[in-house]
């Protein structure tokens, strides 16, 4: 075997590993018993620490040195990219930090949906004080005198920064307050949800919506939990929603959203499989999938329309009293305080206030402490009321809980990417609204599939966008978009 073949071999048992540890987390959140939390905690903890040993093993500077890069193809390349990537990452973290992040972030996530349910931030303020320091901690390591929330975030989208995707913001605030603004003051209003929908009947359309958009479960499978997740990559990629008597569309979107996760990672060429680059290129990037299947397709007045039908069939009544007012009804803006239950013009401010919240955490601008008055202080400013009970508020993500920090922004980097990219669908697809009014949206998923997802990671973020869409990436197409729909859906 040649060092690059050594240097795979050995790359392909530590991703089968890292999958395992995955599947530690799906059960974790959607069947293991509440009494093994303890015991899952030092599961993780010994898996974080097997990885970590491997990442830094001196083998693989021994075979990176051995191989002639001029000889390598473009993927074998980007293979060598990310394995040096995380390699660099992994020896500037102690392994016994990760371990502790690992154990901690991992019993943390029961603590939170107990203190979610119960609404209180004071029982989870400790929990999130450990995890807030450990990650600290985990930056400063990483930034190397740099800063530390950049040092997170490129965890998550490679090559941004907190400087740019705050100028990102800056750009996008003022026309989506002025525009949800107009909206909810608008004379005409859509309807409201109307009716009840039993949970059995939710599942089943969602398991349909699923296969719409290009699901395969014969390698997947679509459970319940209490915040809805993708997890998995190749041929074993699993699925999280949830139901809601009341408002069906919490459970169709949300199934609709994390399928587009699914599929980036069931599409990336077989040929990267268990390999660095046999992965989504980076959040934002996974966003952009998520957003658009369940944005600007799922919620597409011609989709919409097919959904009224199937949903008519199904529960024998719709939300709505017609198709028309349906599609103003799946996409009506309304006062609320959950982000994954936000329409498409209010959604970035919530992952606005996010991100300014936990720049400010790791940062250490910001003490836990005074997490949750900030937080609603912040809300009551960006939204004009008041936040009532903590699981409507700072405990309603699970991201924090996990030690996601630097995540959040990749939504709204998604959402930008989905825009472009909507852009250049329409452009390749002139009947698109035809074929959804039909209920099928292969075509779409096709190109998508093309255009990104094969793709994996051999691309750098915002380069895989440009090479889908010909253009540089900007938030004109997406705000463009929300100015159009809305202004149509609200007669402004």
């Amino acid at each position: 075997m040649t060092a690059f073949e050594k240097l795979m071999a050995f790359q392909r048992d530590t991703q089968a590993l890292a999958e395992i540890a995955g599947r530690l987390g799906w059960d974790q959140e959607t069947m293991m018993p509440d009494g093994a939390a303890p015991q899952r905690a030092e599961e993780m903890a010994a898996m974080e620490n097997i990885l970590h040993a491997r990442r830094i093993d001196p083998k693989i500077a021994d075979w990176l040195e051995a191989i002639d890069a001029s000889l390598l193809s473009p993927a074998d390349a980007a293979q060598i990219r990310e394995i040096r990537r995380a390699q660099t990452r992994a020896l500037k973290v102690p392994v016994g930090l990760s371990m502790a992040i690992a154990r901690a972030t991992s019993a943390a996530q029961r603590k939170w949906a107990d203190a979610r349910a119960k609404d209180d931030f004071a029982a989870f303020q400790p929990v999130l004080e450990e995890i807030v320091s450990l990650r600290r901690e985990e930056a400063a390591a990483l930034a190397n005198g740099g800063d530390l929330y950049d040092a997170l975030l490129d965890d998550y989208e490679p090559g941004a920064s907190g400087q740019t995707i705050q100028a990102l913001f800056d750009a996008m605030r003022p026309r989506l307050v002025n525009l949800r603004d107009a909206a909810l003051g608008a004379t005409h209003q859509p309807e409201k949800v109307i009716g009840t929908y039993p949970a059995k009947k939710q599942m089943k359309l969602s398991a349909k919506l699923a296969r719409v958009f290009g699901y395969d479960l014969t390698h997947g499978r679509i459970d319940k939990a209490v915040h809805p997740f993708s997890s998995g990559s190749g041929l074993d990629v699993r699925i999280t929603t949830r139901t809601n008597a009341s408002d069906p569309f919490n459970c169709f979107y949300s199934t609709i959203h994390e399928v587009g996760h699914a599929c980036y990672e069931q599409n990336v060429d077989r040929a990267y499989l268990l390999t660095p680059i046999g992965r989504g290129a980076s959040m934002g990037v996974h966003e952009s999938q998520s957003r658009i299947y369940e944005n600007q397709l799922g919620r597409s007045r011609a989709f919409t329309g097919w959904l009224f039908s199937q949903m008519e069939r199904r529960f024998g009544y719709a939300p709505a009293s017609d198709a028309d007012a349906f599609y103003g009804t799946v996409n009506r803006l309304e006062k609320g305080y959950i982000r994954t239950e936000a329409d498409e013009v209010q959604y970035n401010l919530h992952v606005m206030l996010r991100f300014d919240l936990e720049r400010r955490l790791i940062t250490g601008q910001l003490d836990v402490a005074d997490l949750e008055e900030a937080w609603n202080t912040r809300f009551a400013a960006d939204f004009g009321y008041e936040v009532d009970k903590a699981s409507n508020g700072v405990l309603q993500d699970v991201h924090w809980a996990v030690g996601l920090f630097g995540y959040f922004p990749t939504y709204s980097l998604g959402n930008v990417y989905a825009g472009c990219l909507h852009d250049a669908l329409r452009k390749d697809c002139p009947d698109l609204d035809a074929r959804l009014a039909a209920g099928k949206a292969s075509y779409a998923t096709a190109w998508l599939k093309d255009k990104v997802q094969r793709h994996g990671a051999l691309y750098a973020p915002g380069e895989v966008i440009e090479l889908a869409t010909g253009k540089p990436v900007s938030v004109e197409p997406l705000l463009s978009y929300l100015e159009t729909k809305f202004s149509e859906i609200y007669r402004l």
